[in-house]
């Protein structure tokens, strides 16, 4: 039972990883505290309007990084997105500013604060379920790729 959950959860995290790659998507390692984030990088006007649209499944340690181009009080919203998620806007420093959740086929925005440079986006809960909350950092963050 044990090694067909592993499997299972191998055999998702590859299929993620492939569509990232058809999709052209960098993926980077980011970490929240001892967490370790898998996350897809939109940091293009395309990439950034697609966001994780049309997905019907992500693994849990996996997410998407959206890298703006300014500092500014970004939102976000669900239109055509099957998954339940949360965004943190993150800080240019990669501090957390604030963390909403955010439901399927929604067009509610969500949205930062204060000036954000960064949203990360991860399973719905993902963050409370680890206790991050405002002022706590996700580390890696300097390593993005600059927006285009």
């Amino acid at each position: 039972m044990k090694q067909g959950f592993h499997f299972l959860v191998t055999l998702g995290a590859l299929l993620f990883a492939a569509l990232a790659a058809a999709q052209g998507l960098p993926i980077m390692e980011l970490q929240a505290g001892f967490h370790r984030i898998e996350a897809e990088v939109a940091n293009t006007p395309q990439t950034r309007s697609q966001g994780l649209m049309q997905r019907r499944a992500m693994a849990q340690q996996r997410g998407m990084l959206f890298v703006f181009t300014e500092t500014e009080r970004h939102c976000m919203w669900m239109k055509n997105t099957f998954l339940p998620l949360s965004v943190a806007f993150l800080d240019a420093d990669g501090r957390i500013i604030n963390v909403a959740d955010m439901q399927p086929h929604s067009e509610d925005n969500h949205c930062a604060a204060r000036p954000a440079r960064y949203a990360l986006e991860m399973n719905v809960g993902w963050f409370a379920r680890r206790g991050l909350k405002p002022g706590d950092a996700i580390g890696g963050i300097e390593r993005a790729p600059q927006a285009r």
